[in-house]
């Protein structure tokens, strides 16, 4: 896991988590990375420093960062629809034409989200679970 200093064109900086630095261009590429503060999908790599300090060995994310993702999830939900373990058959429906496009989450397994990647259907996984509406309180 490759952790990339991001700035948007509006200059708010944030950090973004990526398998690789294929994964950053590709994601940056497909505007599949939002500015948490604007919403900007106009973002490059920020000059970056090294960490320095913490535990030795530990790859834990800061409060601050794990503060961070939980905004930006927020933010790529808030006009999402909720479609649970119909996520999958959505995202394709949509992607064929058969379906209006819209901003859906839900569940789906590995092997089908790999399937839909290699097919060209843009999604994006989210770096926490979601809980769905009925388990909210």
């Amino acid at each position: 896991m490759i952790v990339y200093d991001i700035r948007c064109d509006s200059g708010h900086g944030f950090e973004g988590w990526f398998a690789d630095s294929e994964a950053f261009i590709e994601q940056r590429d497909s505007g599949l990375i939002p500015c948490p503060y604007c919403g900007s999908k106009s973002v490059e790599r920020a000059l970056s420093v090294p960490r320095i300090g913490g535990k030795r060995g530990s790859n834990e994310p800061s409060k601050d960062t794990l503060r961070r993702l939980t905004e930006l999830q927020s933010s790529l939900l808030k006009d999402s629809k909720w479609v649970g373990d119909d996520f999958a058959r959505r995202a394709r429906a949509m992607a064929d034409g058969a379906e209006p496009l819209g901003t859906i989450h839900g569940q789906t397994t590995l092997d089908e989200a790999k399937a839909m990647y290699e097919d060209g259907i843009k999604i994006l996984p989210l770096p926490f679970p979601v809980v769905p509406p009925e388990q909210q309180n």
